[in-house]
C-alpha cells in the first residue's frame, strides 16, 4: 500500500494540470445535472402541490348558461364535478394597467376547485365587491390586497381582498384572460358558466371532454381547458432549461470519461518501462489496476463532493430563476436522493471508463518488450518526400506526419478532442437561435411589437384611424380571436382571423404559402400534431353552434398558444357570420420605435378604452439560459482542455526516439520544436473542423425538434456565423500551439545522455 500510494503522488506531481482540471471539469458536470435536477423538481411539483391543494379538476368546460351541466356527474370515468359558477368576460384596470379577466362566483365556503391562497383571505358577504387575484394576473397589474380594481365603462369598483395561485392555465397578456374569484353576487350579470371535472383516471381526459361535448351539445361550450395544458404551460421554460442542462451536463460526463481514458492510455504507453518494474518487485496486475483506478475515482469523487457542497449551500443564492428552482427542490421529497444519486452516478461512469484503460496497464508484462527498430512514427509518404524536396517547411511536413500517420491513435485523439468542441458548437448555436428572437422577432412568428383591444363600445373605424394616426405606427391589423372546438371535440384551438384581403398579415411560413383564397388557413406546428393533419388537408371546427371548414395552405411559426392556432384573414371569418367586428388590432412600428412610448401615446390618447401592451416574446422567458450555455461552455473548455493536455504529453513522449534523428540530420531545437507544435495545432484543427460540420446541423436538429415538441413548429435554429466558427477554430488551434510550446521546447533540448536513456 505504501508502494502505491507513493507511486500515485509522483504521478499526481507530474501531472498536477491533468488532476486539477479532472477536478474542475467533474464539478461542473455534476452541478449541471444537479441544477438540471432542481429545475426539472422545480417545474413540476409547485403546479402538482396547487392541483392537490386547490381539489383542482382535470377538466374545465366553458360553457352557456342555459347548458343542462347535472348531466356530467353521470358520464362514466367522472368522479366528481366542481361547480358549476357564473362567470362572466370583462376587463380590470388598476394604476394605469389593463387586463382581460374572467370573474368566477365562489359561494362562500365551498372548498370544491378553490386554490391556495397566497395572501389575505376570501370575499365575505360583509365585502360583496371584494375579490381574489390569480398571482400572475395581480403581477401584471401591481395589485395586492387592499387595492381597488375599476371596471372600464362603469362606476363598478373591485376591492382585492387576497391572491391565490391557481393550477389552471395562467394569465397571458393578449392570449389568456386572469381569473378573478368573487361571490356569485358580484357577478350579476352572466355570460357563461364554469364546470370542472375530476376524473377517475387522468389518462382519459380526451375521450371524457369528447362524451361531455356530446351530452351538452358542441354548441353549448366556448372553450375546453385541460390539466395537461395547464401543467404543460406551468412547467414552460423551466423544463427546457431543464433539458439543456441535462443533455449538456450528460454530453459532458461522456466526454469527460473518454478524456480520462485518453489520458491513462497516454500514460500507460509513456510509462511501459515503470510498470514493467512494479511487476518485477512484485504488484500484481490487480494491484497495478487499482492505482490508476483509485487515483482517478479520488479526483471525481472530490469534484463531485464539491459541486454537491456548492449547490447545497449556495445554490439557492443563484440570482434569479436558477437559485429560485434550487431553493424549491432543497424542500422537495425527492432532493437527499437526488444529491445522493447524482454524484454517485457521474464518479462511477468515470470510474468504468477509467477502469476499463487502467485494465490495459495490468496487462503490461514484467519483461519490457523490446520496441520496435522502425522509427516511431513510419516511413514518410512519397507527398511527404517530395514536399521536403521543394522546400516546404520541415516543421509543417513532418508535424503533418507525426500528427495523422498512426491512424487509429490519431482518430482516437481526434474523436476524443472532436466530442467537447461539438458540444461547444451546439451550445453557441443555442445561443445564436436565443439572439436571432430579439434581434429579428418577424423571422419567428413575431411580425408585429403591440396588440391593442378596444372596448366594446368602440367603433372599428374610429379604432382604427387612432391607430393609424400615431407617426411611428407602420401598419394596423384588425383582427379577432376566439376559442374552437377541433373536429374530435376533445380540445380547445385559436381560431385567428388577422388583417384583410387587401392588407394581409405578414405571417412567418415555414412550409406552404400564405392564405390568399377564401376559406384559406395556416396553422401552427402544434395544432398540426394536435389535429393530425398536414398542409393541404381541410379542417372542419366548431365555434359556438356555427361549423368553419378551412383549408391549411401553409404552416406558420407560432410561438403563442403552444401553437395550437390556425389563422386566416378577416374576411374569411365575416363570410361565415357578417357581424364580426375586430377586437383586436395587432401592429406594426416603424424601425427603431420605442413600443414603450407608442404604447403610452396610444393609451393616452384611447382615453381608457384601449388595452395596449407589448407582444409576449418567448425569449424573454430564457434570459438565464444565456448564463447556462456560458456555464456549459466553461465546462466543456475544461474537458477539452483535459484532452489536449493527453494529446501533447503523447505527442512528446512518442517523439523521444525522432528526437536523435531529427538532430542527426541537422534540424535545431527550435525546428524540433516546432514539428510537436505542429502536430498538435494541426490535431486541433481535425478536430475543430469535424465539430464544425458536425455540429451546425446536429444543433438545427435539436433545436428544431425542440420547436417541434413545444408546438412552435421546425425553422427557428439559427446557426452562429462563419466568422464565429473561424474564431472557434481558430481559438482551439492556438490554444493548443501555446500549451504545446512549452514542453516541446524542453523535449527538444534534453541531453543526448537523457534521449539515448528515454528510447532504451
Amino acid at each position: 500500500m505504501r508502494a502505491t500510494l507513493r507511486w500515485a503522488h509522483s504521478d499526481l506531481r507530474t501531472h498536477r494540470g491533468e488532476a486539477l482540471f479532472l477536478v474542475l471539469a467533474t464539478a461542473g458536470i455534476v452541478a449541471s445535472l444537479l441544477l438540471a435536477t432542481a429545475l426539472f423538481g422545480y417545474a413540476t411539483n409547485p403546479w402538482q402541490r396547487v392541483f392537490t391543494q386547490s381539489h383542482g379538476a382535470h377538466v374545465w368546460l366553458h360553457t352557456d348558461t342555459a347548458a343542462d351541466t347535472g348531466k356530467l356527474a353521470g358520464l362514466d370515468g367522472v368522479e366528481s364535478v366542481v361547480g358549476p359558477y357564473p362567470s362572466a368576460a370583462t376587463t380590470v384596470s388598476a394604476r394605469g394597467s389593463r387586463a382581460a379577466v374572467e370573474l368566477r362566483g365562489m359561494p362562500e365556503g365551498s372548498s370544491d376547485g378553490r386554490p391556495p391562497l397566497v395572501s389575505g383571505h376570501w370575499p365575505t358577504p360583509s365585502h360583496p365587491n371584494g375579490v381574489v387575484l390569480e398571482s400572475r394576473l395581480a403581477r401584471a397589474l401591481l395589485a395586492g390586497p387592499g387595492d381597488t380594481l375599476d371596471v372600464p365603462g362603469t362606476a363598478r369598483e373591485l376591492t382585492v381582498v387576497g391572491l391565490a395561485d391557481s393550477a389552471e392555465p395562467r394569465y397571458r397578456p393578449g392570449e389568456q384572460p386572469g381569473l378573478v374569484w368573487a361571490l356569485p353576487s358580484a357577478v350579476p350579470d352572466p355570460g357563461g358558466q364554469v364546470i370542472g371535472l375530476r376524473l377517475t383516471d387522468p389518462g382519459d381526459t380526451s375521450y371524457i371532454v369528447q362524451r361531455a361535448v356530446t351530452v351538452l351539445g358542441s354548441g353549448a361550450i366556448g372553450e375546453v381547458s385541460t390539466w395537461q395544458q395547464a401543467r404543460a404551460e406551468a412547467q414552460g421554460d423551466n423544463r427546457l432549461l431543464g433539458q439543456v442542462l441535462g443533455l449538456f451536463g450528460l454530453g459532458a460526463l461522456v466526454a469527460a470519461g473518454l478524456a480520462v481514458h485518453g489520458a491513462i492510455g497516454t500514460r500507460i504507453r509513456g510509462h511501459l518501462r515503470d510498470l514493467s518494474v512494479l511487476k518485477a518487485i512484485g504488484f500484481t496486475p490487480g494491484q497495478v489496476v487499482r492505482i490508476f483506478l483509485l487515483q482517478h475515482l479520488a479526483y471525481a469523487l472530490l469534484g463531485a463532493l464539491a459541486a454537491a457542497a456548492l449547490a447545497e449551500a449556495l445554490g439557492s443564492r443563484i440570482p434569479g430563476r436558477l437559485g429560485d428552482a434550487v431553493g424549491v427542490w432543497q424542500g422537495l421529497p425527492g432532493h437527499t436522493a437526488a444529491l445522493l444519486v447524482v454524484p454517485v452516478g457521474a464518479v462511477l461512469f468515470i470510474g468504468a471508463t477509467t477502469g476499463l484503460a487502467a485494465w490495459r496497464a495490468g496487462r503490461v508484462p514484467p519483461v519490457p518488450v523490446p520496441r520496435s527498430a522502425a522509427p516511431s512514427g513510419g516511413r514518410l509518404s512519397g507527398v511527404a518526400r517530395r514536399a521536403l524536396g521543394v522546400r516546404i517547411p520541415p516543421a509543417l511536413v513532418l508535424g503533418w506526419h507525426r500528427a495523422f500517420t498512426r491512424r487509429p491513435r490519431s482518430l482516437a485523439t481526434v474523436a476524443r478532442l472532436t466530442l467537447p468542441l461539438l458540444l461547444i458548437v451546439v451550445a453557441v448555436s443555442a445561443w445564436t437561435t436565443l439572439d436571432r428572437f430579439h434581434s429579428e422577432p418577424e423571422r419567428i412568428g413575431l411580425p408585429t411589437t403591440l396588440s391593442v383591444r378596444a372596448d366594446a363600445g368602440t367603433g372599428e373605424q374610429q379604432t382604427r384611424s387612432l391607430l393609424q394616426s400615431d407617426p411611428e405606427v407602420a401598419a394596423a391589423y384588425p383582427g379577432i380571436e376566439t376559442a374552437a372546438l377541433g373536429p374530435s371535440q376533445t380540445a380547445t384551438i385559436a381560431l385567428r382571423g388577422l388583417g384583410t384581403r387587401q392588407d394581409p398579415y405578414p405571417y412567418t411560413l415555414a412550409e406552404g404559402r400564405p392564405a390568399r383564397a377564401t376559406d384559406e388557413a395556416v396553422a401552427g406546428q402544434g395544432l398540426l400534431d394536435l389535429l393530425d393533419v398536414r398542409v393541404g388537408d381541410w379542417v372542419r371546427m366548431t365555434v359556438g353552434d356555427q361549423p368553419q371548414i378551412l383549408h391549411i395552405v401553409g404552416r406558420s411559426i407560432e410561438p403563442e398558444n403552444a401553437g395550437r392556432v390556425i389563422s386566416t384573414s378577416l374576411d374569411t371569418l365575416r363570410e361565415n357570420n357578417p357581424g364580426l367586428r375586430p377586437t383586436l388590432y395587432e401592429l406594426r412600428l416603424d424601425p427603431g420605435a420605442d413600443p414603450q412610448e407608442v404604447a403610452d401615446r396610444l393609451a393616452a390618447a384611447g382615453h381608457g378604452h384601449l388595452d395596449v401592451h407589448r407582444v409576449a416574446n418567448p425569449a424573454d422567458g430564457l434570459s438565464p439560459l444565456r448564463a447556462v450555455v456560458a456555464w456549459l461552455i466553461a465546462v466543456l473548455a475544461l474537458i477539452g482542455l483535459i484532452e489536449l493536455l493527453t494529446a501533447i504529453g503523447g505527442t512528446v513522449r512518442e517523439s523521444e526516439r525522432d528526437l536523435l534523428a531529427l538532430k542527426a540530420i541537422g534540424l535545431s531545437p527550435r525546428q524540433i520544436t516546432a514539428i510537436t507544435v505542429t502536430a498538435t495545432g494541426l490535431t486541433a484543427l481535425a478536430a475543430a473542423l469535424a465539430a464544425i460540420a458536425l455540429g451546425l446541423p446536429l444543433a438545427r436538429w435539436l433545436i428544431d425538434a425542440q420547436g417541434r415538441s413545444s408546438g412552435i413548429g421546425s425553422g427557428i435554429a439559427q446557426g452562429p456565423s462563419a466568422i464565429l466558427m473561424v474564431l472557434l477554430g481558430a481559438a482551439a488551434v492556438l490554444c493548443a500551439a501555446a500549451l504545446a510550446a512549452l514542453p516541446a521546447a524542453r523535449a527538444a533540448r534534453r541531453r543526448l545522455a537523457d534521449t539515448l536513456s528515454a528510447v532504451a
